[in-house]
């Protein structure tokens, strides 16, 4: 008997890494983290809509907004790495707290 999982089990697994990028979002002060907790929030969106995909509608509209999404985060982890590395090279440091310096 093999024990399939279910929409259930997907949705708490998508839960637990929305949960785990909130987190590493609010409590980092390192760019690169907070950056890692985004993907991992957009990778939790992934999954649900895969999940919802395959086990609501049975079609493949979910599959294409994943792919749209990671064409996002690519585009999203190579504009803010280089914010970030601008940010570096100014400062020589990436934590958040210090980027309200480059104002003005």
């Amino acid at each position: 008997m093999t024990l399939a999982p279910g929409l259930y089990h997907y949705l708490i697994i998508a839960a637990l890494l929305f949960c785990f990028g909130l987190a590493a979002v609010l409590t980092r002060r390192n760019g690169i983290a907070v950056l890692m907790g985004i993907e991992l929030i957009l990778n939790a969106a992934n999954i649900n809509f895969v999940a919802f995909s395959n086990y609501v509608t049975h079609a493949l509209g979910g599959h294409v907004f994943v792919v749209f999404v990671i064409l996002l985060a690519a585009i999203e982890a190579a504009v803010a790495l280089a914010i970030v590395f601008a940010i570096y090279r100014h400062f020589h440091s990436v934590e958040i707290p210090q980027v309200h310096e480059m104002q003005g």
